[in-house]
């Protein structure tokens, strides 16, 4: 259990004691030459109205509060994946002139870098074979198709022939296709050249690619590595690991504040738009997502973040947390029952059972208390003090 900001500390116990014996001599003197007042039981303190005031002593009503309305957890800073794209070389080559630098922003189909790869040449010639043979064919279906309406041809020629013309049809189509990746952005011109080019607009946030270096075509079987991202950092992603205890208290639409360790003094504000529905069987945690503002770019993907999400509050039987005082291994509160047979302000220790207080500013009680009961929230460290 932490360890509340209101445990007694042994080195207060000598201001304490100072403090008990003003109020005693305060009793004293009220009492003038009498027979002394009556001693309190154990666990008991009895102050006149003057005590309570001068030591600045505040109770409250028990009732029920929210308690809980945040929850706290931490996290992980990433792009926003509808926002970045990372971007592979569909040819196997060599790099041959890099046309965008880290920083730079380029337009969608902006040039990135030119790489000279036989496949391109391979995807060309393929492009001219498949043109070829889709003429070749032609020409024998339509023969075979006159001599078969003549009944000069037998229907299994025709239907071979067909059959190929089809398929140098389907052929070429495949070819174009591939062949179109290869052109340049303006011409249909037939070079060993490829530029590859970006496919959104955005700003190159890293390039692992210099001149002269082989690069691994992503349908050559290899593995390709990445060349360049391109995206936006404006808008961001929290992805955070929220308990199972707490999953039900965080809503999609929830406002969302980040903290991160590199700016300790700054807040990033955002909303949870998205909650799996799958739960991580090990930690016991449902992956949240933030959609995070950064509009000065200070949020950097990886940084790891703590996220406090806002939910909605437990009603609960609920004390404010300077009414909490943890002695040793029990959590205690006073309350105020009534007064004493001389007439003064009855306040009686009691041990409770509250929740975690870290974090808020309302405990949740769950024994020891009762609606409407009257306890010190102001104060009392020094009624422990007089015990």
């Amino acid at each position: 259990m932490p360890r509340s900001p209101f445990t007694v500390p042994a080195r207060a116990s000598a201001r304490r004691a100072l403090i008990a014996a003003s109020f005693v001599a305060i009793g004293c003197r009220a009492g003038g030459g009498g027979p002394a007042p009556a001693q309190p039981p154990s666990g008991e303190v009895w102050l006149t109205d003057q005590q309570v005031s001068d030591g600045h002593i505040a109770v409250q009503p028990v009732g029920i509060h929210a308690v809980g309305n945040d929850v706290v957890t931490s996290g992980r800073v990433t792009f926003d994946d509808l926002r970045v794209a990372h971007i592979y070389s569909p040819v196997t080559g060599r790099v041959s002139r890099i046309l965008a630098d880290p920083g730079q922003r380029v337009k969608k189909g902006g040039p990135l870098c030119a790489i000279q790869s036989p496949d391109v040449g391979n995807a060309f010639a393929d492009l001219g074979k498949a043109e070829a043979e889709l003429t070749a064919t032609q020409h024998d279906f339509q023969r075979q198709k006159e001599l078969y309406e003549a009944h000069a041809g037998s229907q299994k020629d025709f239907e071979t022939a067909e059959d190929s013309y089809g398929k140098a049809k389907a052929e070429l189509e495949r070819s174009r296709q591939k062949a179109r990746l290869f052109r340049r952005g303006d011409t249909d011109a037939v070079t060993q050249e490829f530029v590859l080019r970006a496919p959104i607009e955005g700003e190159v946030i890293a390039r692992s690619v210099n001149p002269g270096a082989e690069v691994q075509g992503q349908y050559s079987g290899g593995t390709a590595q990445e060349l360049f991202t391109v995206g936006e950092l404006d808008r961001v992603w929290v992805l955070a690991d929220v308990f199972e205890m707490d999953l039900a208290r965080v809503k999609k639409g929830a406002k969302v504040t980040t903290h991160v360790v590199a700016y300790p003094n700054e807040v990033f504000t955002g909303v949870v738009d998205w909650i799996s529905d799958l739960l991580d069987p090990t930690a016991r945690t449902a992956r949240v997502r933030c959609e995070v503002e950064n509009p000065e770019r200070k949020l950097k993907p990886e940084m790891y973040a703590t996220v406090t999400i806002a939910a909605q509050g437990v009603e609960a039987l609920a004390v404010p947390l300077t009414a909490i005082l943890r002695l040793a291994d029990q959590t205690v509160v006073f309350v105020e029952q009534g007064s004493a047979p001389d007439g003064r302000r009855r306040f009686v220790r009691r041990v409770v059972a509250a929740g975690d207080d870290e974090g808020t500013s309302m405990v949740p009680v769950a024994q020891g208390l009762q609606i409407g009961e009257r306890v010190v929230t102001s104060g009392a460290i020094l009624l422990s003090g007089m015990l």
